[in-house]
Formats: C-alpha cells, structure tokens, sequence
C-alpha cells in the first residue's frame, strides 16, 4: 500500500512538472513569459554539435552508396548489422563480370585469341573485385564505423543532455514566473492590509492572507533558488559534453586520412592489375574490319607482339612485313607457297579464315584482290587471310 502511495505521489508530482513546463513554453511561444538565454558561447557549441551531427550523417550515408550502391543490398546488410549477425557474403559485380568471360573463354576455346583475351580480362576482373571487396571492409572498419559511434553514441547523450538543459530552463522560468506573482499579490495584499478597514473580523482575515502570500513567496524564492542551481549544473555538464565535439572533429580527421589511404590503395591496386592486363593484350594482334564487311584492311601486329617468341626475332629476314619482294614476287607468279601463320586470327567473315599459331598452311595470290591479303588454304578449308599474319617459308 506504501509503494502504491509512493508511485502516486511520483506520478502526480511528475504530472505536476510536465504540466508546469507545458504552460511555461506555451506562453513563452505566445510571448507572454520571459525566457531565460543560454550564454553565448553554449549556443555556439549547440549549434556546432548540431551541424557536425548534421554533415557527418550525410557523409556517412553518401560513402555508404559509394561503397554500395546496391539499396536492396545495403538494407540487407543493415537488417543483418541490428540483428547482430554477419552477412552472407556475397559475389560483387566486378567478380560477376570476371566470371562470365572466363566461362565465355573457355567456351569459345582458351586457343583463340578472343577466348584467351576473355579469360586473361576475366581473371583481372576478379582480381578488382577482390581489391573492392578489401576497400569496402577497411572503410567500413576505419571510416564508417568510428562516424556511426559519434551518431548513436556521442551525440545521443549530447542530444540527451540538451532536452535536459531544456527542461530545467522551463523549471527555472517557470520558478521565476511563480516568485513573480507571489510578490505582485504580496504587494497588493499589503495595500490592502495599509488601508483604513473597519471591523476586527475583516483585518484579522486580511492579515492571515497576508501571511500565507508571504509564506508562498518565500516558498517561492527557495524554489527559484534550487531550479537556478540545477540549470547551472545541467548547463556545466551539457557545456562540458560539448566541448569534445573539437576532439570529435579530430578523430574524425584520423578517420578521413585512413579512408583516402584506402581509396589510394584500391585504384593503386586497379591501375596496376590494367596495366598489367594491357600488357599482357598487347601481345594479342588487333582485328580491324569496316561495318559492311566489304573492305577489309589487314590487322597490324602491335609493336610489343614482335616480342612473342624467338623465332619470330630470329628470323626477321623471312617476315612478310619487312620482305616486300616476296610477296611481290608471290602476287606476279601467280604460284602458291607453304606460310607459317605467326599469331592466332579470327575470321570477321564467311570469306576469311581463321588461322592459329604456328601452324602451315598454302597462300596464293588472286587477282583484285587487295594487296594486304592472300588467299588461305588448309585442306578443303579456304579464306582470305592477312599477309602481316604470315612467315613465308622456303
């Protein structure tokens, strides 16, 4: 029964409070009670936690598109995050893209050129995704989570302690706003009590009402003073909390200088996986054909596709490239002759013919046609074929 008197009490004295700083603001909105200011370097520090809270959300939620940019995922992991379980892990789409071409590689044949190419790219690609995948849990570790602690930890006690302040500033003008009154009808009262009055029964009852306003007043006055020394308190301890958001800035500063060392780190990584991939391309002879298909130039070896293979440099005086004569000679006699084919060929067309490394096979020249072409043969298989793509042999 004592207990249930006790919450009873509490619960009106609370009632009592709520309702006191309901009216207080009310009418400071209506301009009908006096406020009191925070100084000012408090609001200054307000407004700075404020707009820290502010641009840190947006930042942290604009680097988590930049690492994500996947919404059903980034919810997923969200979801998983307040569960308090880990995440399966999932492939990302540069390790998809790898994966694909090198299935469309090995389908098409790891001996063509196309099909070497896509698996050499593919394996590159996953080499990125991998790199990406290590961008995304260092920044989440060293960037994101340190900026998501000030957001659900630092700045909700700040944020805390603020409605707090807040509360005891409607206590303390609420206080002031009461001591006023009482003194204003203690005031009157003693006007009255002052004045000529006849009857003993009419001054004993105003000198008892003068008594409890002085009473009420002094209530009052005692009550101002501990609600002032409560919102001084408050004010210390949201001030103190305050002046860590510097710190907070230069923690978060720590944090950006490890985030950008990540992001150099990955594209470091990007840029020497292409280069790399280019290189290893560069040794693949480029295929170049117009749209029609009816004019066809032969494909240039790259200049670092002269590299391939010690034959090819020993025997430089053999290559159609550099012995004009022989291939003039071929085109006037008419005659066929046996060709090593030095670099793998896919046929753009029906009319040409797809030619692998190493192997021999008989070209011949045709009349009309263009200079930089020979006719192919191998067995009952016939296509042109791109003379810079030939060794004529002997």
């Amino acid at each position: 029964m004592n207990i249930m008197d006790f919450n009873v009490k509490k619960l009106a004295a609370d009632a009592g409070t709520f309702l006191s700083r309901a009216v207080q603001f009310t009418e400071e909105k209506l301009g009908q009670a006096e406020k009191t200011e925070l100084d000012a370097h408090l609001e200054n520090l307000l407004s700075k936690a404020e707009c820290t809270k502010i641009w840190t959300e947006k930042i942290m939620k604009q680097t988590e598109v930049l690492l994500q940019p996947n919404p059903n995922a980034r919810i997923e992991e969200f979801v998983y995050e307040k569960l308090d379980r880990k995440a399966p892990s999932r492939i990302n789409n540069p390790e998809l893209l790898g994966q694909y071409m090198i299935d469309a590689g090995t389908e098409f044949g790891p001996g063509t050129a196309y099909g070497n190419a896509l698996i050499k790219c593919g394996e590159t690609q996953k080499r990125i995704g991998t790199a990406d995948r290590e961008l995304i849990q260092t920044s989440a570790l060293n960037f994101l989570t340190p900026l998501r602690n000030f957001i659900e930890g630092d700045y909700k006690t700040i944020a805390k302690e603020r409605k707090l302040l807040q509360n005891k500033r409607l206590d303390l003008d609420a206080a002031k706003t009461r001591l006023k009154k009482a003194k204003a009808a203690e005031t009157r009262a003693s006007q009255l009590n002052s004045a000529r009055l006849e009857g003993d029964n009419i001054m004993v009852n105003f000198s008892y009402m003068l008594n409890l306003l002085h009473v009420k007043w002094l209530k009052s006055e005692q009550e101002l003073r501990i609600t002032q020394s409560e919102f001084d308190r408050q004010a210390e301890i949201t001030r103190l909390l305050l002046e860590g958001i510097s710190s907070t800035h230069a923690h978060h500063l720590r944090c950006l200088n490890d985030f950008v060392e990540a992001q150099m780190t990955y594209y470091a990584q990007c840029y020497q996986y292409m280069l790399d991939l280019q290189k290893q391309l560069g040794s693949f002879p480029s295929n170049y054909h117009s749209n029609n298909n009816q004019t066809s130039v032969a494909p240039v070896p790259s200049a670092s596709s002269n590299v391939i293979g010690s034959s090819a440099l020993t025997s430089t005086s053999s290559l159609v490239i550099t012995s004009p004569s022989n291939l003039t000679d071929l085109k006037e006699c008419g005659g066929s002759r046996r060709a090593r084919v030095l670099y793998d060929y896919d046929a753009a067309n029906s009319t040409e013919l797809s030619l692998l490394a190493d192997e021999v096979i008989t070209v011949f020249s045709v009349v009309g046609m263009d200079s930089d072409w020979l006719m192919g043969e191998r067995g009952n298989q016939k296509g042109r074929v791109p003379i810079t793509y030939l060794e004529l042999l002997n």
